[in-house]
């Protein structure tokens, strides 16, 4: 050889070796974390052995700049990508809530689930081109799908839009990749079949990579996927010369050149091409089963079972840098030497991390316990068996140290003792630590805050024009997508008709068929896109075409975007604005007020429910100016209401949580929203002829609720309330009744008992005497209120 072949030969050799490294590193990773799974360390374990080599081999044409959206298995991935380190993988796996040691989480996600970054907490943008970046990751199955969608419908937006060039701390000309890994069973769910059907549709640079070890958990193949092969199944979604689709490639999991080779061409052609990409990773293995809960020789063959031995890739790689006298057998030896002990000397570290603070807590307890048997004035015996408890116990909880003290706080009165006072403030001070440790961020703080942005009032010139409520919004859509160019919505119908109710009329042809645009019925990756898209910087507003379809995309946003907060411990933010429109219309899959089902399963998402237009566009003003996710539900019957416009339409905002009282009165507080509010208005000039003076609150955000308690202000004058929305029973009115009643003591301040008027619990019948029927009409609300005054 010259010298240049030699140091080329040379180079290529340590890098084979250092994969191969890395690919030890990682199983022996999995093997201790089983292990500490079964001796009690960790609660569950979930591991990614059997994919080190198809996972170093994809990290290697993982940029700067890309996304991952992956699941629970690529922690090797992790590991070449500099995403994370033995180390953190330990202290995610003990669930350690210092976000130092598990800079994914803070303990709050089971091991394996990486995440990023994205935004600082003044507000700004990180430099996503600059570094490494992973959606949070989550366990349901196959929803890392949608989101992968919008991750790569990003770089298809800042290679096509102008105004965004700039902005190259987010991107590099749309050359990014969104890496989405999938187990093969995961494949048979709708959300995967869904995202690869728009994807080729959209032609954006995602690659697919489908760890395919033969079994579901223990369902076997020819259960989950037509013809058994997922790469067969979609042979139809090939992309031919004239047509668009995606590329689709097999290859082996244990074949590292393999692997190498397939993967850096389809890769260099989605980023080239924006064509997604498919790589079907066969014969994969899963050499621990499934996860620490359970053991695949229940379901797996003996026969089986001596192929995944064979064919385990560490041991192929292994066989292959011998072959290829990469290596010699000494060598090798050491190599793998070396990865056990990096292993163990990471988990040692994350153990010792993790278990310092609490051990710390334990001396804390035990000397102010020792002080309490010193002063005699509490059961000694009790206090010293508490003592000997927690000696007793080599790997205590956070837990165990505040059931120990409330054990025996709870047996005396407050101030019974001095040091007793001493272990109540141990206690109370230890209660505020965990809290921050286990129930904060589920909102973001600071400049990232909903709640911080400045309220600015509407203003109103004297001679205001009067105009139809879609058109308010138009004209408010139109000055945004001015002004705004990370502003993007899509939809059903959105683009070329500018949507149902014409809010964008007029708008695709002014501002481009990019910024606005038209969507096929997919409401699951339509949210998916606008996750992806959020994720990276853009402020998509994504339409669900009625609020009764929401259902279809409800789980990406409740699984995902509402607990991403709060499960990456304020460091990765998704500022999504969903925009529907609902409540009264008629028909039963047209009038959707389920706002019970909203509010508890978007927990971390902003619920805005304007009565009109106007209020609408303040909403999506102060949703602009902040971080998190939002839902905006507009009023069907709303969109021809007449309404003054503002001087100040894309100025003014409507504080979060904060109730406008929208009727003065002092017999009793009616509290809603939406298109109810109209029903109530009527019935209070009703009322009012029959001597009853109503107070009328409209709530404006369901959340946040009232966080100044105005609405128990006004209690506190009429003493009588009823809560009225559209929801079934024991929905909407229930949660707010909760709201006033419990969190903010309303009960002290009743004359009468507290009611709520709500829809049937059925759908609403179809028409306007259906209408009628099934929700809260004007009758309904005089009677009630007359009933309440008399009582």
């Amino acid at each position: 050889m010259n010298m240049q072949s030699q140091l080329s030969f040379e180079e290529f050799r340590r890098e084979v070796l250092n994969d191969y490294r890395l690919a030890c590193i990682s199983r022996e990773v999995s093997l201790l974390g089983r292990r500490e799974v079964l001796t009690g360390k960790a609660k569950f374990g979930i591991f990614g052995d059997g994919k080190e080599v198809a996972q170093i081999a994809m990290s290697k044409y993982f940029k700067p700049g890309d996304f991952r959206s992956g699941y629970y298995r690529d922690q090797t991935w992790a590991f070449a990508t500099g995403v994370a380190n033995v180390e953190q993988f330990f202290s995610q796996l003990y669930a350690d809530p210092d976000l130092a040691n598990d800079p994914f989480s803070a303990g709050r996600q089971m091991n394996s689930h990486f995440a990023t970054p994205n935004i600082d907490m003044d507000g700004n943008w990180l430099p996503l081109t600059a570094q490494k970046n992973t959606a949070a990751d989550m366990a349901p199955t196959a929803a890392q799908m949608p989101r992968a969608l919008g991750l790569a419908y990003a770089s298809k937006l800042f290679r096509e839009v102008p105004e965004l060039e700039g902005m190259t701390h987010l991107s590099h000309q749309g050359n990014e990749v969104c890496f989405a890994t999938i187990g093969d069973a995961s494949t048979s769910e709708g959300h995967f079949w869904e995202t690869v059907n728009a994807a080729g549709v959209l032609q954006v640079p995602l690659c697919i990579f489908v760890w395919d070890d033969g079994y579901g958990i223990s369902v076997p193949r020819k259960y989950q996927t037509t013809k058994g092969s997922i790469s067969a199944a979609l042979e139809g979604f090939r992309k031919g010369e004239q047509t668009n689709g995606l590329e689709i490639y097999n290859v082996k999991g244990w074949d590292y050149a393999g692997l190498c080779e397939v993967f850096e061409e389809g890769i260099r052609k989605a980023r080239e091409t924006h064509v997604p990409v498919l790589f079907h990773v066969e014969e994969i293995t899963q050499p621990q089963g499934h996860s620490t809960s359970g053991s695949h020789e229940r379901y797996k063959s003996k026969e089986r079972l001596a192929w995944e031995k064979e064919f385990d890739c560490n041991s192929k790689m292994r066989q292959w840098i011998l072959v290829n006298a990469l290596a010699d057998e000494g060598a090798l030896q050491e190599v793998e030497a070396e990865a056990k002990v990096l292993a163990h000397e990471g988990r040692k570290r994350a153990w010792e991390k993790y278990i310092a603070p609490i051990r710390g807590q334990v001396q804390g307890l035990t000397a102010i316990l020792k002080n309490l048997v010193e002063e005699g004035r509490v059961e000694t015996e009790l206090v010293q068996h508490t003592i000997q408890e927690l000696a007793a116990n080599r790997e205590p909880l956070r837990r165990d140290i505040l059931k120990s003290a409330a054990h025996i706080l709870f047996r005396y009165p407050r101030d019974f003792s001095p040091v007793l006072n001493d272990l109540q403030l141990f206690y109370d001070n230890q209660l505020v630590t965990e809290k921050e440790n286990y129930n904060s961020l589920l909102y973001a703080t600071g400049a990232n805050s909903a709640l911080n942005v400045p309220e600015v009032p509407a203003e109103y010139a004297a001679d205001a024009p009067v105009l139809n409520g879609y058109e308010v919004l138009n004209k408010y859509f139109d000055q945004l997508f001015t002004d705004n160019p990370l502003v993007f919505a899509f939809g059903e119908d959105v683009g070329k008709i500018g949507d149902v109710n014409q809010g964008f009329a007029g708008l695709q042809a002014k501002h481009g068929k990019v910024r606005i645009s038209d969507t096929g019925i997919r409401e699951l990756t339509i949210m998916g896109q606008g996750i992806g898209m959020a994720l990276r910087g853009l402020r998509p507003i994504a339409e669900i075409q009625y609020l009764d379809y929401l259902l279809y995309g409800l789980q990406p946003l409740s699984d995902d975007v509402a607990s991403l907060q709060y499960r990456t411990r304020g460091t990765q933010f998704c500022p999504i604005i969903v925009r529907t429109r609902g409540h009264r219309l008629e028909g039963i899959w047209h009038s959707g007020s389920p706002m019970g089902m909203i509010i508890n399963s978007l927990r971390g998402f902003y619920v805005c429910v304007p009565r009109n237009m106007v209020q609408a566009a303040g909403m999506y003003n102060t949703l602009l100016r902040a971080h998190e996710p939002g839902i905006v539900i507009e009023s069907l019957n709303g969109y021809r209401l007449k309404e003054r416009m503002p001087e100040n339409l894309n100025e003014f905002t409507v504080p979060m949580g904060v109730p406008e009282i929208l009727h003065e009165g002092t017999d009793i507080t009616i509290v809603s929203y939406g298109s109810t509010l109209r029903i109530i208005e009527e019935a209070i000039q009703t009322l009012s002829g029959l001597g009853v003076s109503c107070e009328l609150i409209d709530v404006q955000t369901l959340l946040p609720f009232d966080t100044s308690h105005s609405i128990l202000d006004s209690l506190k004058k009429t003493n009588r309330i009823l809560f009225v929305d559209e929801d079934v029973p024991g929905g909407g009115t229930a949660y707010m009744f909760q709201q006033v009643m419990e969190l903010q003591g309303g009960y002290r301040w009743l004359d009468v008992a507290p009611r709520t008027l709500s829809a049937q619990a059925h759908r609403p019948a179809y028409g306007s005497d259906g209408d009628y029927f099934s929700k809260p009409n004007v009758e309904d609300v005089v009677k009630v209120v007359m009933e309440m005054i008399r009582e």
